[in-house]
């Protein structure tokens, strides 16, 4: 990349050579202005008022207009002369936390090349000091006939310089701010919370200029002869008075819908509602799919059919069986009971004769 400045870093007694590069490039696409009537393109031409000729830009110099329109030149040996101890140094003047920094003092950005190889030690030792502290440095330097506030930090491994405007041209946002008296609710806030979690973080290498691309792509097609077809323009609802809690619900479920979140939370809530009740068309595709469905299902009954009536069957032989063996556990339990009885009787018997016996020896003796 060209260097745009050539100078040196003074840090304390240490200085360290240094090229300015631009950190960053303007990607705009740029009209020229044409005569409608022919095309032709019209151009600015530089013409002194006094005796209204035109000048090449070797013979423009500049001049400072004083309040009663007197000019007074300058010229770049002046500038030159002046004691400034930027003119060809970026000089630190203090290390503060990054936070202390206003973004809205920041301006362009550039990066800082070691000018030659006795530079790279000096180079690496700040580059090193700002990554360990956590710190920028806030440095004063001339570019372009001024001088300018700037910011140094590391990125990756280089040292960057943000180019800041000075604190006295940054505007007070004086009624800028709503006037009248503004009460958010916390559902409110609630919901812009769950909004912002759903969004999370993007990748910023990922963004880009539609607009841009949208202008390529019309002068691909115009220079080809090819017709334009308007794009259709989306209403962004500005002006209308909203729901805010609505929007703000809308924008939670939409940002889900887009990273392909929450569709099993939409279907749960979708089973609370009232389904829909659409009449069924008839159609011969649907015919002889229901007769289909009717063919299946015929064989599957008549199994079902089979399947309990032997299961009927089976249980019937089971308690059959069942009432056969307790018939002959109570016929035998009959059985043993008789024959109990008649042991117990013919034994009373025998007990009883023999106590008539014994009376009669007695009687006898």
């Amino acid at each position: 990349m060209r260097s745009i400045w050539n100078g040196a870093i003074s840090f304390g007694l240490v200085s360290i050579p240094i090229k300015l590069v631009n950190a960053t490039e303007n990607h705009s696409i740029h009209f020229r202005q044409i005569h409608l009537a022919d095309g032709g393109r019209i151009r600015y031409r530089k013409v002194c008022e006094v005796d209204e000729e035109e000048v090449s830009g070797g013979e423009i110099g500049k001049a400072y207009e004083d309040a009663d329109g007197t000019m007074i030149p300058i010229t770049d040996e002046d500038l030159a002369q002046l004691p400034l101890p930027t003119a060809r140094t970026i000089e630190i003047v203090a290390f503060v936390p990054a936070d202390e920094i206003d973004p809205l003092q920041m301006d362009a950005a550039y990066y800082l090349s070691a000018n030659g190889v006795p530079a790279a030690k000096p180079y690496t030792l700040l580059r090193e000091a700002l990554k360990r502290s956590n710190k920028v440095a806030v440095a004063k330097y001339a570019l372009r006939g001024r001088e300018r506030l700037g910011m140094l930090r590391v990125v990756d491994d280089v040292i960057a310089m943000h180019g800041l405007l000075w604190p006295d041209e940054i505007r007070a946002p004086e009624g800028v701010a709503p006037d009248s008296d503004v009460t958010v609710r916390d559902a409110e806030l609630d919901l812009a919370d769950a909004l912002m979690d759903t969004l999370g973080e993007v990748d910023m290498d990922s963004l880009h200029d539609d607009y841009r691309e949208a202008v390529e792509e019309l002068i691909a097609a115009k220079a080809s002869g090819e017709a334009v077809q308007p794009s259709e323009s989306k209403d962004s609802g500005g002006g209308k008075v909203i729901d805010l809690i609505a929007a703000l619900e809308s924008s939670v479920r939409a940002a889900k819908k887009s990273r392909g979140e929450g569709e099993g939370e939409e279907a749960a809530e979708d089973e609370g509602d009232m389904a829909d009740v659409h009449p069924i068309k008839k159609t011969t595709s649907g015919r002889t799919a229901k007769k289909t469905t009717q063919q299946k299902s015929t064989p599957k009954s008549t199994g079902t059919k089979k399947s309990t009536a032997s299961t009927a069957k089976k249980t019937t032989q089971k308690r059959t069986a069942a009432k056969s063996t307790s018939s002959a556990s109570s016929s035998k339990g009959s059985s043993s009971a008789n024959s109990a009885k008649k042991q117990t009787s013919s034994t009373g018997r025998s007990t009883s004769k023999k106590k008539t016996a014994a009376p009669r020896k007695r009687a006898s003796a």
